[in-house]
């Protein structure tokens, strides 16, 4: 047995463990060395990262380059895994999980414990990219310090590093409050969900000259406020082109052209990941079909388990002819 060395604290020892010779190389973890055999296994890893870890310096030095800057939603682990993986620069946790994750008709329902189970769950996978959580309606409009404290609960418990929260001007207070406690804030103007009633259903923002100033004077407001960001969402694309030169920090578009300096949007929309039939926005680009391949996938699955070609000698087990041979007499024994 190889001597042990301990790590000691006055008159404690608080750790104890084997010496290795020099030229021994770490042992790979146990978890590595077994065979697992349960369905229950860990996602894993995606590999080794090529990427520095984004934060708010990196998204800086985008925006001053004019790189667009890429948003995606995800509200688990796997959502957030391939979403990290594609190299996003930002995974968000959008309060839209209400609908895509939980099904609520929509985003006034989930509640602040529900935002941050799947927050945690994201914060996992999400390694490299800069993560976002969503405030849900009625945690943060009370007061400043009300926000402060969802805030709070949001980088503690559901482990993001920084918060969203949806309004303009009489949101500023709000913003400033949180930013200056040091946990930064993305915006969110134009067409603000969590409001849809109070604007008579999801309407396009900003389309005469009055409604585009009202969006631009949120955005200098949410700006001065400490915003590092601002989702803009639903305005005409020239609006908020123009909108996005007179401002200083990135506008992170989603139904609001090209012109702003990056896009956001659901992973499950872009990604073809529901039924047919399912109303899809205007801007959503559909970059994949996740649910026929899913759908194609569990139905041969169904085949097979009902013609019993699945499972196949292949995925299962071995025992050897003696073992099963005394198996079988046991069991002729019992019968007896």
């Amino acid at each position: 047995m190889s001597p042990a060395h301990s790590v000691v604290k006055g008159s404690r020892t608080l750790l104890s463990l084997p010496c290795r010779p020099a030229l021994f190389t770490a042992k790979p973890f146990l978890s590595q060395c077994q065979s697992r055999y349960s369905s229950h296994s860990p996602m894993g890893s995606s590999g080794p990262n090529q990427r520095k870890k984004v934060t708010l310096n990196t998204l800086r030095s985008l925006y001053k380059k004019g790189e667009p800057i890429t948003v995606l939603t995800a509200h688990d682990f796997p959502s957030a895994h391939v979403a990290d993986a594609a190299g996003m620069e930002i995974v968000l946790v959008g309060d839209s999980l209400a609908m895509v994750a939980l099904g609520m008709e929509d985003t006034s329902e989930v509640l602040v414990e529900e935002m941050l189970l799947h927050c945690r769950s994201v914060a996992r996978a999400a390694k490299t990219a800069f993560t976002v959580g969503d405030l849900p309606m009625g945690s943060y409009e009370i007061s400043p310090e009300q926000a402060l404290e969802t805030a709070i609960k949001f980088v503690k418990t559901g482990r993001m590093q920084g918060i969203k929260l949806e309004g303009g001007l009489e949101m500023a207070p709000t913003i400033k409050k949180i930013t200056a406690a040091g946990i930064p804030v993305l915006g969110h103007i134009g067409l603000t969900p969590q409001r849809q009633n109070s604007l008579g259903g999801f309407r396009v923002q900003g389309k005469t000259s009055a409604g585009a100033l009202k969006v631009l004077e949120d955005a200098l407001a949410i700006q001065e406020a400490g915003c590092f960001a601002t989702v803009v969402e639903a305005v005409p694309q020239e609006v908020a082109a123009l909108i996005t030169e007179k401002l200083s920090i990135p506008t992170i578009g989603i139904g609001a052209g090209n012109g702003c300096s990056g896009q956001v949007l659901v992973q499950v929309d872009m990604t073809g990941n529901f039924p047919p039939g399912r109303f899809i926005p205007k801007f959503v680009k559909k970059y994949g079909d996740v649910w026929s391949e899913s759908l194609k996938a569990i139905e041969a699955y169904r085949d097979e388990t009902k013609s019993r070609s699945y499972p196949a000698p292949e995925h299962t087990y071995p025992i050897s002819k003696e073992e099963l041979a005394e198996f079988e007499r046991a069991l002729e024994t019992k019968a007896v």
